[in-house]
């Protein structure tokens, strides 16, 4: 249970982060959002790719962590854009 918590944290920081380089400009939010964010965009995206047949049985799984940051960097934009701390 444990462990599961803290790969979701450091998965979705990774994911968080990315999606953050993703997006043009300076985003003025916090470590703690932009991880939320991440694991937000990494629980959308695995239930969307399981849902559609996906299945990685070794190695990292790219296309859930590609996918992943392109959700985060939209949920990112919109974040902003909800807060007026738009890019």
């Amino acid at each position: 249970m444990i462990g599961t918590i803290i790969g979701a944290i450091v998965v979705g920081a990774i994911i968080g982060a990315l999606g953050r380089l993703l997006v043009p400009g300076k985003q003025d939010i916090s470590l703690v959002v932009t991880i939320l964010i991440g694991i937000v965009a990494n629980v959308l995206v695995t239930l969307i790719v399981r849902q559609l047949g996906y299945s990685n049985q070794s190695g990292i799984a790219w296309i859930p962590l590609i996918l992943g940051a392109v959700v985060a960097a939209v949920i990112i934009v919109i974040y902003g854009r909800m807060t007026n701390k738009a890019v």
